[in-house]
């Protein structure tokens, strides 16, 4: 499945919104940009970062937690890899393999851009 430029622009917006509101999550939690930083390059789950139960809120409160929105997820990383051990439905499979590829996608753009702001300000 081809993912249309609307569908991809859709995507990208969501992705912003999700890693800026991230963003901002984290460095009030941890108190601060470079303690936050350093938190989400240690685990990506740490105390006060929690990046996977973000990401479930991510897909709950944009109704991407079912297949239909899980399909719209991998559609738009199709090219990317990917690695799941899940077992279950269907639709239960599709919700966590794009769960899981949209977490890995957003911790790396989190990463980059809070990284190139603690370098030049």
């Amino acid at each position: 499945m081809i993912v249309d430029l609307h569908q991809q622009q859709q995507f990208e917006l969501l992705l912003a919104q999700a890693a800026e509101s991230f963003i901002e999550r984290i460095v009030q939690r941890c108190a601060g940009q470079e303690n936050a930083l350093r938190a989400l390059r240690d685990d990506r789950n740490a105390d006060g970062v929690w990046l996977d139960d973000f990401v479930d809120a991510v897909f709950a409160d944009w109704c991407l937690d079912n297949a239909e929105g899980a399909a719209f997820v991998l559609c738009a990383l199709q090219r990317r890899p990917l690695t799941i051990d899940a077992s279950g439905t269907v639709g239960e499979l599709l919700v966590h393999a794009a769960k899981s590829a949209f977490g890995e996608l957003l911790h790396g753009k989190v990463l980059e851009s809070m990284s190139r702001a603690s370098v030049y300000g």
